[in-house]
Parts: C-alpha cells; structure tokens; sequence
C-alpha cells in the first residue's frame, strides 16, 4: 500500500463517527510498521479516546519505529484527555504523517512542532482537501464563531412542496426521507419555523435502524405560537424554542424540563442575530429544513454554506400550490443567487442536488 491508501483508510475512519464527535472534530489514525497495518483508531465521542490513543494502544510494542496517519494534526495541550504528541513521542513513533494542521488556538501547529522538535519526521497536507471537508462545520466554527448552515428542502419538479392545502405528505421517496435521516445525525441541530410545527407536526428526530443520535430540535417561534399537541414537545430530543422580545416565555418556563427557551432582544426573529446566539450557545451546525419562510429567510439573508435539494418526479403546478421559496424576487436574473452544483445523486425515485453559493457565503 501507498501512503495515500494509508491516509485514505485513516480518513474513512473518521467519516464514520461525523455526527458523533460534537463539539470535538472527526478523527481518524492508523500505525503501520514494516508495511503492515497495526493500529487503527478513530475518535468515537467527545471527552473519550483521541484517534491516535485508540490506534497506539492496539498496536503494542509495535510502535516504536512506526509510521502514524492522522487526520488532523495531534494536540499538545491538556483537555479532557493527555496530549496525543507526547503521547507519540513516548511511544518512539519514526513518522507522523499529517493531513492537515489544526486551526485550533490550543492546537494551531503546536503539537507538530513538539513532535518536530522530539525528532520525529513530519509531513502535512497528504489528504488535507478531504480532512478539510470531513470537519468542515467544525472549521467554520472555528472561524466565525457561528454555525454552519445547510439548507434542506424536497420539492416537486416544478418547484412545490406542498399542495394549495398545505398538504406535503410526501413530496419524496422513503428512500430520500432515509437519506434525510442520515443527514439529520451528522449536525448539531434541526431548525424549522413555528408554521412548520402547526402544519406539519414534525417529530424532528432521527429515526434510523440502529437509531441515531437526536439533534437538537430548533424552534423559530417570534411568540411562542406552539399548540401544547404537537411533537415537538415531547422529550424524544432536546428542544430549543427562539422567541422574539414581546413573546411570554413564562407560558413554558418550567413545563418542560427538555426544552429551552432563548428570548431574542428584537421583536421579530433576525437570522444574523439568531446565528450569532446559537454560536454562543455552541452550536456548530445547523441542519434548516424549513418552510418556505424559513428556507427564503436565510437565502436572504446570505447565511447559509450548502443546499440539499431533494427533487421528486412528481408536477404539482398551480400559483396556489406552496413554492419552496416565498419573498420577492430580484428584477434581473443576474441578480438572482449565484450557486454552483458539487454533487448529483439519485436516492430512490428521487435526486438529490448539492450545491454552495459561488462566492463564499459566512
């Protein structure tokens, strides 16, 4: 094997656990000595085992004089967990090779140079375009101290998700509802609007055979407008309600120990302001699926990092059915949003579009 299969298995190691790691990053590592692999490990949940721990540990003495793939660069500073770095040097690695550094401020570079200064050999940026994609949310966080946003929604061919009455059961294949599950489980957050729970009264869970990890469940209600039947008050998930400045939040203060409320200090629900709370909140990824208010608030509002459109062959037609985006649109087309398609795949009966905006949207 080559160093790039080796760092690609390293990189499939961390992909299984996104979704998992939260507020920490994906990770994945592997030893090899003597041409053969001895170590494998990946980091499975926040506050437990680093990848490189996990990847040591099963491979013995084996590891002095060994090779090391990693992900993203070892830390070198005391968190939950030791320091993998030294952890490295102790057990008398030959090489560490990189994938990509850590923007971290404890990391930033500090855990190469403590491996660099121990004598072992270094290399980084072998697989850093797919490290970099792998802990993307994770990275924007870092960044901007705000939540990456995807923007879901599934439509019919001609641009509606819903019938004149509001009906929307279902635009898409059990297959892509699936699929929509199992993005579901990769962010730290769904969010909708108050129109979405009255209509539709979404579980906004993650119903999958081994039955995944619950997102927080987020709310954008301006004054608490949610009808004490609906799901979303149940305790399958946390849940967090954003309100605006006037609402009552006494109305569930205390009722239900799961749900959080976060009272804005403007009237109406501004997305900019809402993303700002949710970063200090900690929140690093938000998974929107909606409605078309909703959806149409964060193109606006130029907040959002990547689309999933689920596009089903079904023809509604009709200016009464719902449109999956609502507003005002620009007076020239060139004026319109500007995005570029990175992924086409069919899911059931379906397509699934991904697409980003064209200049980087923060």
């Amino acid at each position: 094997m080559k160093k790039e299969d080796y760092m690609a298995l390293a990189l499939s190691l961390a992909s299984g656990t996104i979704g998992q790691t939260s507020p920490n990053p994906s990770v994945g590592a592997v030893v090899v000595k003597n041409g053969r692999i001895v170590g494998l490990g990946s980091h499975l949940k926040s506050g437990g085992l680093h990848a490189e721990v996990y990847a040591l540990i099963q491979a013995g003495a084996e590891t002095k004089g060994a090779d090391v793939y990693v992900t993203l660069e070892p830390c070198a500073h005391v968190g939950k967990t030791p320091p993998c770095a030294q952890l490295l040097i102790d057990r008398q690695v030959s090489r560490v090779f990189i994938a990509m550094a850590d923007p971290n401020p404890q990391v930033a570079g500090k855990g190469i140079n403590q491996l660099q200064q121990a004598g072992i050999h270094v290399e980084v940026g072998l697989g850093a375009e797919e490290a970099a994609k792998l802990n993307e949310p994770f990275f924007h966080y870092l960044k901007y101290k705000r939540p990456f946003v995807i923007l879901k929604a599934a439509m019919t061919m001609d641009g509606k998700v819903a019938t004149q009455t509001g009906d929307s059961c279902w635009v898409t294949s059990a297959e892509a509802r699936e699929d929509v599950h199992n993005e579901r489980a990769k962010y730290d957050a769904i969010l909708v609007g108050s129109k979405t729970v009255a209509t539709d009264n979404p579980h906004l869970t993650v119903r999958q055979p081994q039955n995944g990890k619950n997102p927080i469940r987020i709310v954008l209600a301006t004054h608490l407008e949610i009808k004490g039947d609906r799901h979303i008050l149940n305790n399958a998930a946390p849940t967090w309600l954003i309100c605006g400045s006037q609402a009552d939040v006494e109305l569930f203060r205390g009722k239900y120990p799961h749900i959080k409320v976060i009272q804005l200090k403007s009237k109406e629900i501004e997305i900019n302001t809402l993303l700002d709370a949710l970063g200090n909140h900690g929140v690093q990824s938000v998974y929107v699926e909606g409605g078309s208010q909703i959806l149409t608030s964060f193109i606006q509002a130029n907040a959002f990092q990547v689309c999933h459109w689920y596009i089903a062959p079904k023809l509604l037609t009709g200016q009464d059915a719902i449109a999956v985006t609502g507003g005002k649109s620009p007076l020239k087309m060139k004026d319109g949003y500007q995005l570029v398609f990175e992924a086409v795949e069919q899911v059931g009966r379906d397509i699934k579009l991904i697409a980003r905006p064209i200049k980087g949207v923060e």
